[in-house]
């Protein structure tokens, strides 16, 4: 579904991204770990076109899509979860999730997709009315992936959705990633720097150190390396 390849960005004169490659496959969950200042979320501003490419491609579904602004490639399918909870605090549960429903295509669907982001987080259906900054920040970072979802992504990339939250609650936005996979059919890139979860959750995995990828393979094989922890993962 998504194919990186030699992608090369930065910030001004600092390059961050020395060419990695990473493919993830339809409905599966791609974990992306490494040490605070790796690359990773460089790595998904830039695939998403928010940070410019400076070489490489981004392919998604078949199409070079490299060059294109963010929103025809949220169009085409592809959605951010950002690190932190960036909500419109004075509106409300419901009005900050509808805010997530403005292509067409998510319009047209958009009490089914309600629905279904009900269903997987049942406390936002009872609080709808309520502002999102009176929420916990368990329930903020709830209502941030559910607006996600209502652009009904067929790719949907996070970054660090665990952040600040207490173990019971990241166990429980955990659980919610792999049903995005497993009743949804979502295709999910993830972030973390709780390599565990990330590692139980996942189905394929790409370490990242220095904005290159140092190691890559499935959960149990990252998990049976003590170099790959100790050297990346602190583990």
């Amino acid at each position: 579904m998504l194919k990186v390849q030699k992608l090369e960005s930065g910030y001004g004169p600092m390059q961050v991204l020395w060419g990695p490659d990473i493919e993830v496959k339809p409905g599966t969950i791609t974990s992306l770990l490494g040490p605070n200042g790796a690359g990773k979320s460089t790595l998904l501003w830039t695939i998403l076109g928010s940070v410019k490419a400076r070489s490489g491609t981004v392919h998604f579904e078949g199409q070079d899509v490299t060059a294109l602004p963010p929103h025809k490639k949220v169009d085409l399918g592809i959605a951010m979860v950002p690190e932190g909870k960036h909500l419109f605090k004075e509106m409300t549960v419901y009005d900050n999730l509808i805010m997530g429903a403005y292509r067409k295509e998510a319009q047209e669907v958009r009490d089914e997709n309600l629905e279904i982001v009900y269903s997987m987080f049942p406390i936002l259906k009872e609080r709808h009315a309520q502002k999102a900054g009176s929420l916990s920040g368990g329930q903020q970072q709830m209502v941030t992936i559910s607006r996600a979802l209502m652009t009904r992504p067929k790719l949907i990339m996070m970054d660090e959705p665990s952040q600040g939250l207490a173990p019971k609650l990241v166990h429980e936005i955990f659980e919610t990633i792999e049903k995005m996979k497993e009743e949804v059919g979502l295709t999910i890139l993830l972030v973390e720097q709780n390599a565990a979860a990330s590692l139980d959750a996942a189905d394929y995995v790409y370490v990242m150190h220095e904005g290159s990828i140092k190691a890559e393979g499935t959960p149990d094989v990252i998990k049976g390396s003590d170099e790959i922890k100790e050297a990346y993962l602190g583990m």
